[in-house]
């Protein structure tokens, strides 16, 4: 199908745990890829995947994507979504949790294992983000309803439209989490602990401006 995106996703540890570090490559038919990675800090192997799923996840969804195909060499993690092992580390649970509820936001996604020579774009951009801790920071994930643009009081002179700091955007995505579980009744679309994520990581923006 030409409209199905294909998604590598990597996250790997230099010991385990150790230092680590997760990245994606999202591929469009006829445009750039997109490429992501990110430095998680003292963690699993089996977490950096997962998270570099979750990430890939959340940002095709913020870009419109609407049928996945995701590869990954992590066969554990593509079993345990394809239900075929459980997932039995505890640690692992919330990751699997918000993974699973980010691919109910898609007409498909297919999950697919394939071997680390296929995987070589998102590895290496593993291995970068390793290799540079410092200069390796999360995307920030907003929605554009999440970032509005609010004018100033009228003083009768025109003004510019402010745009909203990252506290804004951090109460934006509260009471967009807040009106979702309301409207729904589901306490867990969107996962509280995706939408927190996204929250921290928009302070921790503000706190490196």
């Amino acid at each position: 199908m030409n409209d199905t995106w294909t998604i590598y996703t990597d996250g790997g540890s230099r010991g385990n745990p150790g230092p680590a570090a997760y990245a994606y490559v999202i591929k469009r038919l006829g445009q750039p890829d997109i490429e992501e990675m990110a430095y998680l800090g003292e963690t699993t192997n089996n977490i950096a995947e997962y998270t570099g799923l979750v990430k890939a996840l959340e940002h095709a969804r913020e870009i419109g994507g609407k049928n996945l195909l995701v590869k990954s060499d992590s066969e554990l993690m593509v079993k345990q979504l394809n239900g075929l092992y459980r997932v039995k580390n505890e640690g692992l649970r919330p990751l699997y949790q918000q993974a699973v509820a980010l691919r109910r936001h898609f007409e498909s996604v297919t999950i697919k294992h394939i071997c680390r020579d296929e995987n070589s774009q998102a590895d290496a951009l593993c291995n970068e983000a390793m290799d540079n801790p410092h200069d390796s920071k999360p995307r920030i994930f907003v929605r554009q309803d999440s970032n509005p643009v609010l004018p100033k009081k009228t003083t009768g002179l025109k003004s510019s439209p402010t745009k909203a700091t990252p506290l804004m955007q951090a109460l934006a995505l509260m009471k967009e989490g807040a009106a979702a579980w309301a409207e729904s009744g589901d306490a867990t679309d969107p996962p509280p602990a995706a939408v927190l994520n996204r929250i921290v990581e928009i302070l921790q923006r503000e706190d490196a401006d």
